[in-house]
Order: C-alpha cells, then sequence, then structure tokens
C-alpha cells in the first residue's frame, strides 16, 4: 500500500512542478500500546511507529516563498518566508507554518520549497497524524538545505510547532514518529527522554486498531483540562511529600492518603496516572518474557482508568471494548489516543481476525448507525529518507 501512496505522491509532484523531487520523506503515524495520558506527566509511554505514513516530495524552489500542496485535501497554500508567521484560518496549514516559525525561531537558515503530501494516516483516529505532518516536514526541510537537526531536536521542534498551533501536547507523538524501528517498541521516559527498545513479538496475536469514526467535539478543551487537573494534584501530593518530584516517584498508596485533600475530579485524574506509570513498566516486563496474555490484561485495565478515572472515553469506545471483554478471541483492548472518539487497539487471536471484523462491524452499526473502520498494524520504522 505505501509503494501506491509513493508512486502517486512523486507523479502529482512531477505533474505539478514539471521536474523530479529532490528528497521524498516517509514520515508514520504512531500507536501507543500503553501508557494514555502520561506523556505529559512525566511517566512512561510504550509508543511504536506504524506502517501507515504522510509521503512528502520536495524540491528547493530558488525563492524566499514556499509552496505546499496537500493532494488529499485538493488545497494548496504559499508562505512567504521574509514575512512574520502567523496563524491561519485554514487549520492543516498551521502544523507547516509552526514548522517554518520553529526553526527560523531556532536559527536555521533555508529557503523556498516546493512540497507535495500525500497520506494513508487515518485523520482523526488517534494515529498522530499531525506530528507525522511536522517531522516528516521538519525532516524534508533538513535534508533539502542540509541542516544539522538531530532526531531528537525534530521531535522537541514538531512538539513545539503544536504548541504554537494550540495543541499542548506531550512529546510521545513526535519522539515515537521519528525514533520508531521496525518490531520495536519504545519504552519511552517523557522527563528526562530516555528510551529504550523492546522486541515487539506478539506472537500469537494481531494488533488490529478498530477506529470508532466518531470524534467528540470535547477533545481540546478537555486535554488542556486534564493538565490542569494534574498539576493541581501533583502541587498537592509534593505539598505533603516534598521527596516527590514527579508523578512517577509517587506511589499509589500516598494518593489514597491524600484523598480527602483533593476534590473528587483531581483525584481520579491522579489516581490513574500513577497506575497507569505502573502498568507501562509491567508491560515490558510481559513483552520481554513473551507473556502476551498479561499484557492484553494490562490493555483492559487501562480502558477501565481512562473511562471510569481519567474520563476521556465515550460510549462508543466503551461498547467497542466491553464487547472485546465478553469475547474469547479478544485478551485486550482499550481506547487508544486522547480519546472522545478515535480507535480502540486490539490483541486478536489469528485466524480470528475476519471473524472478529465481522461482528463488531454488525453489531456497531445496529447499535449505532456507524460504519466501523479497521486497520491491520505492524510496527514500522521512524521518519526516513526514501
Amino acid at each position: 500500500m505505501n509503494d501506491i501512496l509513493i508512486q502517486n505522491t512523486t507523479a502529482f509532484f512531477e505533474k505539478s512542478f514539471g521536474s523530479v523531487p529532490q528528497k521524498v520523506v516517509l514520515s508514520p503515524g504512531r500507536i501507543n500500546i500503553i501508557g494514555e495520558h502520561i506523556d505529559y506527566n512525566d511517566g512512561y509511554v510504550l509508543p511504536a511507529a506504524i506502517d501507515k505514513i504522510i509521503c512528502f516530495a520536495f524540491e528547493k524552489n530558488d525563492s524566499k516563498k514556499s509552496k505546499i500542496i496537500a493532494i488529499d485535501l485538493n488545497e494548496e497554500f504559499e508562505i512567504d518566508l521574509t514575512q512574520e508567521v502567523k496563524l491561519s484560518k485554514v487549520v492543516w496549514t498551521n502544523y507547516i507554518r509552526g514548522v517554518i516559525k520553529q526553526l527560523q525561531d531556532n536559527g536555521f537558515s533555508f529557503e523556498g520549497f516546493n512540497c507535495v503530501f500525500s497520506s494513508n494516516i487515518p485523520v482523526g483516529s488517534g494515529l498522530s497524524s499531525s506530528a507525522a505532518l511536522e517531522c516528516g516536514m521538519i525532516y524534508g526541510i533538513k535534508e533539502l538545505f542540509n541542516l544539522d537537526i538531530q532526531k531528537l531536536d525534530i521531535s522537541l521542534l514538531g512538539q513545539k510547532a503544536e504548541h504554537w498551533v494550540g495543541i499542548n501536547c506531550g512529546i510521545m507523538d513526535q519522539f515515537s514518529s521519528v525514533h520508531g524501528l521496525e518490531n520495536k517498541v519504545i519504552k519511552l521516559d517523557c522527563n528526562t527522554l530516555e528510551y529504550e527498545y523492546h522486541n515487539a513479538d506478539f506472537k500469537d496475536y494481531s494488533l488490529i486498531l478498530m477506529d470508532s469514526n466518531v470524534k467528540h467535539s470535547l477533545f481540546t478543551s478537555e486535554y488542556n483540562t486534564r493538565r490542569i487537573e494534574c498539576e493541581e494534584g501533583l502541587a498537592i501530593i509534593k505539598a505533603e511529600f516534598p521527596e516527590i518530584k514527579s508523578f512517577r516517584d509517587c506511589s499509589e498508596e500516598q494518593v489514597l492518603n491524600l484523598k480527602n485533600k483533593m476534590s473528587e475530579k483531581v483525584f481520579s485524574r491522579v489516581h490513574f496516572v500513577v497506575k497507569e506509570i505502573n502498568r507501562v513498566v509491567k508491560a515490558c516486563e510481559a513483552l520481554d518474557q513473551g507473556n502476551i496474555e498479561v499484557l492484553g490484561q494490562l490493555l483492559f485495565e487501562t480502558h477501565y482508568g481512562l473511562s471510569q478515572e481519567y474520563e476521556v472515553s465515550c460510549e462508543e469506545l466503551d461498547m467497542l471494548v466491553n464487547t472485546a471483554k465478553d469475547d474469547d478471541a479478544i485478551i485486550g483492548s482499550r481506547l487508544m489516543g486522547g480519546g472522545f472518539g478515535g480507535c480502540t487497539i486490539n490483541l486478536i487471536k489469528k485466524g480470528h481476525e475476519n471473524d472478529i471484523k465481522s461482528k463488531f462491524s454488525n453489531l456497531y452499526l445496529d447499535t449505532f448507525g456507524i460504519e466501523l473502520k479497521f486497520y491491520d498494524v505492524k510496527i514500522s520504522n521512524g521518519t526516513t529518507l526514501l
């Protein structure tokens, strides 16, 4: 599938600009096996790049302006690199404007370029298409103009670009899009940015995403609210236990002891975060030991926390996970991504995939009148030059 995407993107570039692209960049989406909503809470996460990508084609155009075409949207824009970068009402362009602004603000010098891009990452499904867009754009400009930008800095610049757009994201999405390796998950310390790879051999199980095809509008406002609630909870913990620097230093027992000093909502958020950080550690142990059944159980536990304590699930996602829990062919399932829609990630016994897809598709349509989509994913390499 990616071969066709690459061919179509380069052909579109040649048709649009009358030349062969000088650089072609592939930038992947990502999944997160476990460790949700803790990248901005100094926790550990366990993401991986996947074989769903954005393909970019670039060339220098020997001017001070850049022209960027989004093939899938049939839209384009031009930006004058000598002018101050400002937000636009055309939202998708802001991620690219943000990248250009961050590069310029950090002293990187580059000139005009032409770029087209196309994607097979489903937008709005929690697979971080925005991080793939930011990091792929930075990588392409870096390669085109021989800029000295390390992998970590690509991740950090991408994150800053997204902050500029108005999404106060953690580092996980950009980091995993850049640092991914085939058949490896990344245990990332979001505090120090230290990381280690663990083998992602799911043995007798397939990794399948179920796309709820809903995206509730609460996401941005509630996302930022959760950050504030967690910061409030951590401040209460630090006041009582000065030795605690971040949530990872905190035990569940300490949180329980402070329940009466927090509002009900703040307690629920903090309790989830501390338990989720611990689940990531257990998930790495399960992968190292090849105990995929334990990993599956951890996924179910994470979903319960996301739904009942962190309150970022929705009726559609809860239905999918509850149905999965009652099916012997599925050993683990949870919502993945920010929540309020998007995908569930599922570990399904090999040989049962088609039956599961048929069963869930019919049930979901009957319940909500919405088509359920499925994505078979494989763990793949990070942002790279073709």
